[in-house]
């Protein structure tokens, strides 16, 4: 049934109270019991999102000459962007609306590269690990490409020997994870470099969730491996500022290793009667409040903030590895990062996760292995034994009323 607008306008009060009132059935992540979709750092940096984003909320970052202000904010982001990830004075980038919108722009750079520089004959193809995000789908289907999903090595990362002899003289792009999805594991971003520079092959870095938060890992003291343009035959990498960032939504970065892998990514047209339009993101108008908000939390929060929310998060997941493993779960792989996925080998974890939901809790899940998903915040370090005691409490509700669990939750 359509809606249709009102005759009459509404007074904001009344409609602020109905909107409130909408939102009451929504997961309750301001709680710390939704680990997924929101990265909550606390009120501070909300607030600092709030303001800086309303600054700027009108303007527009398709036009930088009418908004340098916007212009310089953003270069300034892309130039910290880059300083965190290994870029030089060469390496450039831009801020796009999420990480489709940037791992799409990647991959039109890389396919315009290819039909420039190398003779595709058959359909071009993405060769990537079977654990890639959809994203990398979703680019394809729109440039009409195919993706060549690799079955994951034993350890759930990139079989680098498996991709190597599916990619072809067709083949525009190689993908890795930093960190993966499903299983928040880097995969082996050096052995796929040196695939690529045997190969002659575009690598891409999806380090969506991993860019604004494996460099402050690492300067907290873990070994995290090179997985950035400290890989010299990585081409470019997509990083999410309104994940591990914190930044407000929907803002993320795609960066080039220099200006002439950039130049590949640029839509540039004037065959209308408007004048030359140029952009460089899929999206046209570029809400200017994402940009301005993103400048402003990097500049409030600086390194040492950074530092200190993901020695945070990283706490958060060490608590809840060592909760979970005390209970029966196997965690997947080792995650370094904000993401951990367990599995059990006697209950069912998707009737766990219905428990758990029923708690209130909203998270991920991964259907192979069956295991339960989390994706940490700082705010989760407060909140990890009111977790685990409900994920103690949801195991035992299972194994008392589901008498097929185990039988349902065999591996094949």
């Amino acid at each position: 049934m359509l809606k249709k607008m009102p005759e009459k306008g509404s007074d904001w009060t009344d409609l602020k109270g109905e909107m409130i009132e909408r939102g009451s059935g929504d997961a309750k992540w301001r709680e710390g019991k939704t680990a997924v979709y929101v990265f909550n750092a606390g009120e501070d940096v909300a607030q600092v999102q709030k303001e800086a984003y309303t600054m700027y909320m009108s303007e527009n970052g398709l036009g930088p000459l009418a908004f340098p202000s916007l212009k310089q904010m953003e270069d300034e982001v892309v130039g910290m962007g880059l300083a965190l990830l290994n870029g030089n004075d060469q390496s450039t980038g831009t801020i796009t609306s999420g990480g489709t919108d940037s791992i799409t722009m990647a991959v039109k750079a890389a396919r315009d590269f290819a039909f420039a520089n190398k003779t595709i004959a058959d359909q071009p193809n993405i060769v990537a690990p079977w654990s890639v995000h959809p994203a990398f789908d979703k680019a394809a289907k729109m440039m009409s490409l195919e993706v060549r999903r690799i079955p994951v090595a034993d350890n759930l990362l990139a079989d680098v020997n498996a991709m190597s002899e599916a990619i072809d003289g067709s083949t525009i792009m190689l993908v890795g994870s930093a960190p993966s999805f499903p299983y928040g594991l880097i995969d082996p971003i050096e052995e796929l470099g040196a695939l690529a520079k045997q190969k002659d092959v575009w690598l891409h870095v999806d380090a969506c969730v991993g860019g604004y938060i494996a460099p402050f890992v690492r300067m907290n003291g873990v070994d995290i491996p090179p997985f950035d343009f400290e890989v010299d035959s990585v081409k470019s990498i997509s990083a999410d500022l309104h994940k591990y960032g914190y930044c407000a939504k929907g803002a993320s970065t795609v960066f080039f290793r220099d200006e002439e892998l950039y130049q590949y990514m640029i839509f540039d047209c004037d065959n209308w009667p408007g004048g030359r339009m140029i952009t460089p993101t899929l999206a046209g108008t570029r809400p200017g409040g994402a940009i301005s908000a993103a400048w402003a939390v990097m500049n409030y929060l600086g390194v040492e903030g950074y530092c200190s929310k993901h020695k945070q998060v990283t706490d958060a997941r060490q608590a809840v590895e060592t909760g979970v493993k005390q209970l029966g779960f196997d965690v997947l792989g080792s995650p370094q990062l904000g993401i951990i996925a367990f599995s059990h080998r006697h209950v069912n974890v998707f009737a766990i996760y219905k428990q758990m939901y029923k708690k209130g809790w909203f998270t991920s899940l991964t259907t192979e292995p069956k295991a339960l998903h989390l994706m940490l915040s700082p705010i989760h370090k407060e909140v990890t034994s009111t977790y685990l005691d409900d994920l103690k409490a949801s195991i035992e509700i299972v194994r008392a009323g589901n008498s097929d669990s185990v039988k349902e939750a065999r591996y094949s």
